[in-house]
């Protein structure tokens, strides 16, 4: 196993907690590039004192990703059983069904690696050069803890490529077209091998839970619905009426299929979200509650003037359709945009449109999407639950 040595001044860093090194904190020499990527490798201070194992991809600018503080760690079969108990653990004393994110990445000790659960079904991603090569032994380890019927494997994630790794699907075992979720009793359906990354999208299940308390009675509108996760949630809190706006007609087709299960009225709209919000105005539509929960929109820093000019046109828009004394829901999974810089856009856009706005509540991901203390990153999502005025 090859052995790193940090830079003087980048040993404070990784003692305290941190699991990212980046190359330019690694004291290289002309073999570092040689080295086979998702190797595994001991990583040291300047004086040769122990930092932690993990593993390299001389690759890329996050060069090394920590598995343990335990130099002499072994990174082995019984190392995953326990760090995949240990996430299954946290899950079971949260979550009556199995319905929820086993394993993700950083937060559960195993970077580069998403395991989603629906039932006897599992999701999992692979995203780093190490990861993949322990590939085998993470699927044998999952083997051993749940004996699924069926795996996904979801291997097509864009940052795969930036570590050097091909894209692909690959499904083992007896794997349904459609698979159901159940999360707080409503019946929700997810499409595990085309859907959206990994299928359906757990982190947001407490703050949909939240809006119990805003949509009885109400007119609620679903902007990105995707498979209708919110609306279906607010029909089943005592919503008067539930759209959904997506622009992917398969995952509206699931929301309606979910619906007409459950003896609910759901109107469907397919459109792209900001010219259907704009089409919804002209049509002189108004809503009591608008749920605006867009893909990450900044992915990458470059990105970030045109994410955040779509954000707030996206808010602004919402706004427009709210009636008197509306409820919005906005929300972030883009770690590039801080909850502070979304509270701004979204004061912005109220004094554009003439509101004056009150933050009532904010959230985050749920406890199946734990935060690294040492990684900001891996706290991603943002959702600002606000009250639109007349100004």
């Amino acid at each position: 196993m090859v052995t790193l040595k940090l830079r003087p001044r980048e040993e404070r860093r990784a003692r305290a907690g941190h699991l990212w090194i980046y190359s330019n904190e690694i004291d290289t020499d002309a073999t570092f590039r040689t080295i086979d990527p998702g190797s595994l490798c001991r990583v040291v201070d300047g004086r040769g004192k122990p930092i932690g194992t993990g593993y390299v991809n001389p690759r890329t600018l996050l060069a090394v990703r920590l598995l343990s503080g335990d130099v002499h760690a072994e990174i082995d079969a019984a190392w995953f059983d326990r760090r995949l108990q240990a996430a299954l653990s946290l899950r079971e004393r949260i979550y009556p069904e199995p319905y929820y994110r086993l394993i993700h990445g950083e937060g559960d000790g195993l970077p580069g690696v998403v395991v989603d659960r629906y039932g006897d079904v599992l999701v999992v991603q692979v995203t780093t050069a190490g990861m993949d090569r322990m590939q085998a032994q993470l699927l044998q380890s999952l083997d051993r803890l749940l004996a699924p019927r069926g795996i996904v494997l979801r291997n097509d994630s864009g940052s795969r490529a930036l570590e050097g790794l091909p894209s692909a699907v690959e499904v083992i075992g007896e794997v349904p077209d459609t698979v159901d979720v159940i999360e707080d009793g409503v019946v929700l359906q997810a499409d595990l091998k085309a859907g959206q990354k990994t299928g359906f999208f757990f982190d947001q299940r407490d703050n949909r839970a939240r809006l119990a308390r805003y949509v009885r009675g109400q007119r609620v509108l679903d902007v990105f619905s995707y498979v209708g996760a919110w609306a279906l949630r607010a029909a089943r809190d005592g919503a008067a009426e539930v759209s959904c706006l997506d622009s992917s007609q398969p995952a509206l087709d699931r929301a309606s299929a979910a619906a007409q299960r459950a003896g609910i009225a759901l109107e469907t709209i397919r459109d792209d979200a900001l010219a259907g919000l704009k089409a919804l105005r002209a049509a002189d539509r108004s809503f009591d509650v608008v749920v605006v929960d867009p893909p990450a929109l900044i992915k990458r820093r470059k990105d970030a003037e045109a994410g955040l000019e779509h954000y707030a046109a996206l808010n602004r828009a919402a706004l427009h359709l709210l009636a008197p004394d509306g409820i919005l829901v906005s929300c972030s999974c883009s770690h590039h945009l801080d909850a502070d810089a979304l509270q701004r856009i979204l004061l912005r856009e109220s004094r554009h449109v003439g509101r004056r706005l009150q933050v009532l509540e904010q959230g985050g991901q749920g406890p199946d999407h734990p935060v690294h203390p040492a990684i900001p990153e891996t706290r991603y999502l943002k959702a600002f639950f606000c009250r639109a005025l007349a100004g």
